[in-house]
């Protein structure tokens, strides 16, 4: 494994890094998703597949002696080696061109397309931007996408929480949500995400500092894209497009609010902004 380090100049050497991979996107792990939102298994071979829930597929499982401290695979090898030890999901964005049905085989193309190294208010960051591109049969052009990776230093024990970033205006309808650490397990384990702030609360509490297990990011995503899909169902969902901004935790139930246009996103039990996304049609 490449030696960590956050000299930019050598990580930047990472971009334009690629690698391939392919997966037949049967119909099962979206029936499981669909029992892990509490819904009927409807979904049948033929269907088109949902927008997001293409992160339960092309999953890759590194030998468990290569995983680092918080269980993720190390890096070095595609993505760079950031001597950072906090690894989130900051964002991304998705652009739809066609449907991807389930029994499809497709392929997955990734570049590195990225990487900055930033000062910021807790300390060093550094934002990795990986493009996929998705595609079937003979590089029929599917979808693409584009997710930025953030990596952080670990907190100062004295450090005061970040102050809450308000959330839009002009909300015309919310659903709540209550989460679980069996609906985080779950998801975990249909996503192959060994991410330990997700299901070890010893670890996020004394090693990462947070009060609960964290709600993973995509699938935060993954709910305000279906807000935006089921609302506008007589519209092609075109592009999706989320930040995230404050975390969401296993025992606390939060809100996902739209403003009946483009705007949707999540707020935290006190009214803060925990997610921003928009999408087009």
């Amino acid at each position: 494994m490449t030696d960590k380090t956050l000299d930019e100049d050598v990580l930047r050497r990472w971009i334009g890094n690629t690698q391939s991979s392919q997966d037949r996107l049967h119909v099962e792990p979206a029936r499981l998703m669909q029992a892990t939102l509490d819904r009927d298994p409807t979904l049948q071979d033929g269907d088109a597949l949902p927008p997001a829930w293409h992160w339960l597929y092309f999953l890759s499982g590194a030998p468990m002696s290569q995983l680092g401290r918080d269980g993720h695979a190390a890096v070095g090898e595609f993505l760079p080696p950031v001597a950072l030890p906090r690894r989130m999901w900051a964002g991304g964005r998705l652009a739809f061109e066609k449907p991807v049905v389930f029994g499809e085989e497709i392929t997955k193309n990734s570049t590195i397309k990225d990487v900055v190294v930033k000062q910021g208010s807790s300390g060093k960051l550094c934002f990795v931007t990986v493009r996929h591109d998705y595609s079937g049969a003979g590089a029929d052009h599917r979808f693409s996408e584009e997710h930025d990776i953030v990596y952080r230093e670990d907190p100062a024990t004295d450090a005061p929480p970040p102050a809450p970033a308000d959330p839009p205006s002009g909300s015309v309808g919310q659903v709540t949500i209550t989460p679980s650490t069996v609906q985080l397990f779950r998801y975990s384990a249909l996503t192959f995400n060994s991410h330990r702030i997700h299901y070890d609360r010893e670890y996020c509490q004394q090693v990462e500092g947070y009060p609960g297990l964290i709600f993973h990011g995509p699938l935060t995503a993954t709910l305000l894209a279906d807000n935006a899909y089921h609302r506008h169902q007589d519209k092609v969902l075109k592009s999706f497009s989320f930040r995230a901004v404050a975390p969401l935790y296993d025992n606390q139930p939060f809100t996902i609010h739209h403003d009946g246009e483009q705007a949707i996103w999540a707020e935290t039990p006190e009214g803060g902004l925990a997610m921003k996304a928009t999408a087009t049609y």
